[in-house]
């Protein structure tokens, strides 16, 4: 198995130097954080991965989750490792310290869950569902509920869940059939239903599992309207938060899943033997939107897992390219040529860019949405706060199918860099592989994210979400039209945000003859945004690595006309290098992989049908 690497310094470039991210300690929630803080928490978070999660990673994905007696059994070495991670105070770090959290911004927090996502995202389901879960009860529920089970969430002392999904429904949870009955002179209700692909629907290392169920009391109205949210605990939970009796929940089965095999996907029933109970969360008939908090939540999540995936299949690809000798360099025309490392190779180059291109790209996007989350959720000035609550709305989506879906695409390229060796386990790609394609899969498929984001999110406020984004990206890209160095990719970009601009527009006209035709090309849509959004993120850093690096260059002395000394300091310097990169990074970006995004425009304006009329 390759070593885990994490690109810290990458990450810190994304909150320090573009982001500005100490700037939240303005705000009072975070008023006693500093820059200091979040640096350290960072350099811990990648100490805890690349030393005890990473190493267990290889071993837990053998061994797996199994059912024994109607338990789950995780692997063994869960055991210390689990108690180490909530030792370390890594299982709420963004959430309430009131209540056991770290309480630290969504920004750095996403930063640091990257390196435990991407060293092991088996191990990381257990922490993110229960806090998801936990926190839409501190939002939502009773002061009982956030009394009972809160501190215990937050903590890692009990795990939690949320139960949406059943054998006929699939993504229409309308469609459900688990059922809520009240019970006279009781607070709860008589659960009966069975659901499927519970992510850590049950396991050996919490006292007890907080499940949130949806469900329908009869009577109440058909499809969505009619759902209601349920906290259904494994254990009974006295009303001093002791453990009671059994609460009638029972694990069916586990999923044999193609990766993330040491994550317990579980098939669960409830109320068997009519003793399972469930207490209302909120009001009846409000439990789906009630559990959008935490869908979109672990919708950022699952994007990350793209992200975090992705880019650690860049960096074993990078150090296999640099070691692997194979081949002489094609401008080598000497008799006895010399092989050399594959990295020499400009087809393996080009795959390593297109990694390093997307991966910095899809950091870029996530910490950037997240960033917007803690304006969102925190700034006093209600005008930020509207705007970054829009900007949130509006890149959720994206953040959740583009990164999923190139997250993806990076450890496919990750195999082909390797090769054979990628192909077999010893490398630890093909897990990798494995683990990440979920991620396009869970939480609403990639193509219900393109909906979301064509149907609901450009409609919103009467599409003044995009025209807020289109008017931010405007201001960006016009104050580089004249630049000497960036000008002309910034013609790039802005030629590819009008084409998306276009698009958009094209779809109005187009919905009102043919409702069908806007949502064929939902999915090339959402992709033309990502890959948009991603060449004005890169540009953006690009501008700022271009500053620093034009510092270096006044400090060391060298002039701009001397390429031979810049090169030479690039070579040497390892900060001159990490900027020049960021430059060049962007110059691939938008010269090589956004181009897609005007090709996307012709086949939207095409007028094609023929998926809606074949005759499969």
């Amino acid at each position: 198995m390759s070593e885990y690497l994490f690109d810290r310094r990458d990450v810190e470039f994304n909150l320090f130097d573009v982001l500005g991210v100490e700037e939240l300690t303005k705000l009072s929630r975070y008023q006693d954080y500093s820059r200091e803080l979040f640096e350290m928490v960072l350099g811990e978070a990648e100490k805890f991965a690349v030393g005890k999660l990473a190493p267990a990673n290889a071993e837990a994905d053998e061994v797996g989750s199994r059912l024994i007696d109607g338990n789950v059994v995780l692997p063994d070495n869960y055991t210390q490792l689990f108690k180490d991670f909530r030792d370390g105070g890594w299982f709420a770090p963004v959430h309430n310290p009131e209540y056991g959290g770290q309480g630290l911004p969504q920004s750095v927090g996403m930063a640091a869950i990257e390196a435990f996502v991407g060293s092991h995202p088996s191990f990381m389901f257990i922490s993110g569902l229960t806090v998801s879960a936990g926190h839409l009860i501190e939002v939502h529920g009773t002061e009982r509920d956030v009394e009972l089970y809160l501190e215990k969430m937050y903590t890692g002392q009990w795990g939690g869940t949320m139960c949406l999904t059943e054998p006929q429904a699939g993504s229409a949870l309308g469609d459900l059939t688990t059922t809520a009955t009240p019970v006279d002179g009781e607070d709860y209700y008589d659960i009966v239903g069975n659901k499927i692909f519970i992510s850590a629907g049950d396991q050996n290392l919490t006292e007890n599992i907080v499940h949130l169920v949806l469900a329908r009391v009869p009577g109440d109205p058909e499809g969505s309207r009619g759902i209601s949210l349920f906290i259904v605990p494994k254990i009974r939970v006295n009303a001093d938060g002791s453990l009671a009796e059994p609460n009638d929940v029972a694990i069916t089965g586990i999923e044999e899943k193609m990766g993330i095999h040491a994550s317990p996907t579980c098939s669960i029933s409830f109320g068997d033997h009519g003793e399972c109970r469930g207490w209302l969360v909120g009001e009846r008939c409000r439990g789906l939107q009630y559990m959008f908090l935490m869908m979109n939540e672990a919708r950022l999540v699952t994007g990350l897992q793209g992200v975090a995936i992705g880019n650690a299949a860049y960096q074993s690809a990078l150090v296999y390219a640099k070691e692997r000798s194979q081949g002489p360099k094609v401008t080598d025309r000497s008799e006895a040529p010399k092989s050399v490392a594959i990295i020499e190779h400009p087809d393996v180059r080009r795959n390593l860019m297109t990694m390093k291109a997307y991966g910095e790209a899809l950091r870029a996007l996530l910490l950037n949405t997240a960033f917007m989350s803690d304006f969102a959720l925190y700034s006093e000035d209600e005008a930020e706060k509207t705007k970054a609550q829009d900007m949130l709305d509006l890149l959720t989506p994206i953040c959740k199918a583009f990164c999923s879906d190139m997250g993806f695409k990076m450890t496919e390229l990750a195999m082909q860099v390797f090769g054979g060796y990628g192909y077999i386990k010893e490398y630890g790609v093909e897990q990798k592989m494995r683990d990440v394609k979920i991620a396009s899969i869970y939480e609403g498929t990639n193509g219900i994210q393109a909906l979301d984001l064509l149907g609901r999110k450009m409609r919103m406020k009467s599409g003044g979400l995009f025209l807020t984004w289109l008017q931010d990206t405007n201001e960006f890209l016009g104050s580089l039209s004249e630049d000497e160095t960036f000008g002309e990719m910034a013609k790039q970009v802005d030629a590819a945000k009008n084409a998306l601009g276009e698009a958009a527009f094209g779809f109005t006209a187009s919905g009102k003859k043919d409702p069908e035709y806007p949502l064929l090309h939902a999915t090339p849509y959402l992709r033309m945004f990502g890959l948009v959004e991603s060449a004005r993120l890169l540009l953006k850093q690009a501008t700022v690595a271009q500053s620093k690096l034009s510092a270096i260059w006044d400090e060391k002395g060298v002039s701009a006309d001397d390429a031979e000394a810049r090169q030479a300091l690039i070579e040497q310097n390892d900060d001159a290098r990490f900027y020049e990169n960021k430059v060049k990074t962007a110059q691939f970006f938008i010269y090589q992989i956004l181009p897609e995004a005007r090709a996307i425009l012709k086949s939207i304006q095409s007028g094609d049908r023929s998926a809606l009329e074949v005759a499969f």
